[in-house]
């Protein structure tokens, strides 16, 4: 009987597709699952949840509960799998100061929770506590694996990767639906014939390989795109985009929404919503794992303060992070009841690799998945000590990285520009001084292309001081 550790299990929704999925998975469907949070409201609002989907699936699972930092070793006492959904400072304040501060400096942000000033200063407000996670890992359930899925994952991953003896893993929703949303959305089927192969770094590996039964697909992927980019490509009518852009899922109302006003968007000007990876695809040769509202703001050419017409031109959702967090909250406070307060609550296995790799550990069936681990060779143009995003084999004996050797020299240059920022926020992490803020974000692509060095340091310590306590002492 496996122990699911389950940390910040007030992402109730999240927690509801990697638990869920356990439940729904025989080798796990008797796991002890143990959730923590430090929110006793929405704890309880997840345990309550998952109890409903348990009972409906015959009770076969053990649910506990626990709250705050006292109890957090019991919830990871002789621990198997330990899944790591936190968000230190959420939305508000962490947030709100990530996106407002940068922007009194001219520098606008999409998401900020990977790279940039956002993802910087969230990782250096992550990672302290997730080193109180790996000591008490160390202490309690020292063979457990970590799946980490909290952002910055390259940073994050890394850390814990280098300065701890835990075994962990990062784990990303992008890479395993990556080939069939380019092929969906330059209307091309996608089915099991379809093979492909990715490596590089989170939100920036590359797909690499795409073919059907052997045919390299790749030489009709970029004439489509450019016919997509052009606005010049049938994309059949609205019932047909919704059927093939959902996946073979049955979309919910906010999904239909999206893609019907994109498909309209489409329609009257030309543009839609992936024109900065479709960009990147033509001037870099292949395909990127993440959204372009998140790749607009890794590179220094798309958010341009002194070619603001880019922002229309590439559709780019400047603030898009704090709008989603808002509607979520809203959602939420609307229709929570419907998960926490429905006995009738069932589960699907979703495509969440969560499941899928503690299947594998426990019962020596291998699986792939994309996986993020320390480099140490795989791909040999990225640094030793970088975090990538490579296909790995996972059985009873781990998670085995497989060798990918060279990246395309173009995609490599790409990937060291964000590993800088991602190497040295680590070690601002790890050495607590400012200096390594700065030399973080001096080397951001995007803040770097915009904003001075006095006015990045000037920056720097304005979000430190507005985030308070949720930051350590830097010197």
């Amino acid at each position: 009987m496996p122990k699911i550790a389950f940390l910040g299990a007030g992402s109730t929704v999240f927690a509801k597709n990697v638990l869920g999925d356990c439940m729904m998975t025989p080798a796990l469907e008797d796991s002890t699952i143990a959730l923590y949070d430090i929110d006793a409201v929405r704890l309880n609002e997840s345990k309550m949840m998952l109890e409903a989907i348990n009972r409906n699936n015959g009770s076969k699972a053990h649910i506990e509960a626990y709250l705050g930092i006292e109890n957090r070793k019991d919830a990871l006492r002789g621990a198997d799998y330990v899944v790591n959904a936190i968000q230190v400072g959420g939305y508000d304040p962490c947030t709100i100061t990530d996106f407002e501060i940068p922007k009194k400096y001219g520098l606008r942000q999409t998401i900020a929770d990977t790279l940039g000033i956002g993802g910087v200063f969230r990782a250096l407000r992550t990672i302290p506590v997730m080193m109180d996670f790996a000591h008490d890992i160390e202490d309690v359930c020292p063979d457990a694996w970590l799946l980490n899925y909290t952002n910055p994952m390259a940073m994050l991953t890394g850390a814990m990767l280098r300065m701890t003896n835990v075994r962990t893993v990062g784990l990303c929703h992008s890479v395993q639906v990556c080939a069939s949303t380019l092929l969906n959305e330059l209307d091309m089927d996608y089915d099991d014939t379809v093979q492909w192969k990715i490596a590089g770094i989170n939100h920036q590996a590359w797909l690499l390989e795409c073919t059907r039964s052997g045919q390299d697909l790749y030489p009709e992927i970029r004439r489509r795109a450019k016919l997509y980019n052009a606005g010049k490509l049938d994309i059949g009518s609205l019932e047909h985009r919704i059927r093939r852009l959902s996946n073979g899922e049955t979309p919910d109302e906010m999904r239909i929404k999206q893609i019907r006003d994109d498909y309209e968007r489409y329609l009257s000007t030309g543009k839609h919503p992936d024109m900065v990876r479709l960009e990147l695809m033509q001037r870099f040769g292949y395909y990127i794992t993440e959204s372009s509202e998140h790749n607009s703001e890794y590179t220094p050419w798309f958010i341009k303060s002194r070619y603001p017409e880019l922002i229309d031109r590439f559709c780019i959702p400047l603030d898009e992070y704090p709008r989603r967090c808002i509607k979520q909250i809203s959602d939420w406070e609307a229709r929570g009841h419907e998960l926490t307060r429905n006995p009738l609550l069932s589960h699907k296995r979703t495509k969440e690799y969560a499941s899928y790799i503690m299947e594998a550990m426990e019962t020596n069936v291998p699986v792939k998945i994309g996986g993020n681990v320390l480099n140490n060779g795989i791909i040999t143009n990225l640094p030793q000590n970088a975090c990538v995003e490579v296909p790995c084999l996972v059985d009873s004996s781990g998670v085995q990285p497989t060798f990918i050797g060279e990246l395309p020299e173009q995609c490599a240059a790409l990937n060291r520009t964000n590993i800088n920022v991602q190497l040295l926020a680590i070690e601002a992490a790890r050495t607590l001084k400012k200096d390594c803020i700065y030399q973080a974000v001096m080397m951001d692509p995007h803040a770097g292309s915009e904003l001075s060095i006095d006015d990045i340091v000037s920056m720097c310590d304005d979000l430190i001081e507005a985030h308070g306590s949720w930051l350590p002492a830097f010197h």
